[in-house]
């Protein structure tokens, strides 16, 4: 029996899996179009481990001013900050050893910015599902299912969304000044 057995292994170790999660999510988080192209199982994976993250900004969103809401926010943020891999937070300086420059901060801190900033003001009044997979099929290679992980309200989806609104409205004028036309061309064939 698989009773307590919640979670994929995906082949990889504890360590190696967990740091290959903190990946995909910031590059999800991070990616222009709010979508990224993985397998199957790995985005199934992914989706709870990033719905998290999302969760606890959105909690920061909605903290009311006062009590303590500051700290709250702080705590949240931190407890966001492990699924994430860490920035260099450590360096003293701006050069390192021998002159050596030091590399800006990483990807993961970009995510953990822009997910406060921006994900936790979208997604503040949404109580969960903000991502979508969607399957591609299998992969040429080996034959592994394909899926696309995207955040929901991201700007294909928004500008797909305007599109339609376009359409639906540029539709109605036409099919309105057809009628218009036409009832024009049938009263001038009455008389």
């Amino acid at each position: 029996m698989r009773h307590r057995k919640a979670h994929r292994k995906l082949g990889r170790d504890t360590e190696h899996r967990i740091s290959m999660l903190r990946n995909l999510a910031t590059s999800l988080i991070n990616s222009r179009d709010e979508r990224i192209v993985t397998t199957l199982p790995k985005a199934k994976e992914l989706r709870p481990f990033v719905e998290r993250a999302i969760t606890l900004s959105r909690h920061a969103a909605n903290l009311d001013d006062g009590n303590g809401s500051e700290a709250r926010g702080v705590h949240l943020r931190r407890q966001a900050a492990a699924f994430f891999h860490a920035g260099n937070f450590g360096r003293s300086s701006e050069t390192g050893r021998r002159g050596q420059v030091v590399p800006a901060r990483t990807a993961g801190v970009a995510a953990l910015k822009r997910l406060f900033d921006e994900f936790g003001e979208r997604f503040r009044d949404r109580p969960g599902g903000y991502t979508r997979i969607i399957k591609l099929g299998r992969r040429a290679g080996d034959g592994a299912e394909l899926a696309i992980i995207e955040l929901l309200g991201n700007p294909r989806e928004a500008a797909a969304e305007e599109a339609a609104k376009k359409r639906t409205k540029g539709g109605s004028k036409k099919k309105g000044a057809e009628s218009k036309s036409e009832t024009k061309d049938e009263s001038e064939t009455e008389e």
